[in-house]
Order: C-alpha cells, then structure tokens, then sequence
C-alpha cells in the first residue's frame, strides 16, 4: 500500500514536471519522450489520472492529515 502510494506520488510529480516545462517553454517533453507515438502518450496521461485517482482514495480513506490540526 505504501509503496502503491510513493509510486503513484512519483508519477504525479514527474507529470507535474514535463507540464510546467511544456507551460514554460511551449515543448512538450513527455510527446518528445514518447518518440511521438500519440497512443503511448495517452497511456501514459491515463496513467497519470489513475495515480491522482489512486492518492484521492488514499486521501479519503485513511486521512493522514487528521493529527495535523
């Protein structure tokens, strides 16, 4: 579970990355990664929404923010 958490965490984080660099410079880098092919690029923005998906339900159901307060 834990490590279903740190992987999904990394993903989120790499995306975040090649978003604020296609935001900053106008190239998209995960497309230049994916050597152009336009279904390997989609699976892997869907795999991305499914790790979003993932740390929601994480979120939600064991609520490690509780003790922050």
């Amino acid at each position: 579970m834990k490590l279903t958490t740190f992987i999904c965490c990394g993903i989120l984080i790499a995306f975040g990355t090649f978003a604020s660099v296609f935001a900053l410079t106008g190239f998209d880098l995960l497309f230049f990664l994916c050597f152009g092919n336009v279904i390997l690029y989609r699976s892997l923005l869907s795999l991305s929404g499914m790790g979003a998906a993932w740390l929601l339900f994480w979120l939600i159901c064991f609520r490690p923010t509780k003790f922050l307060s």
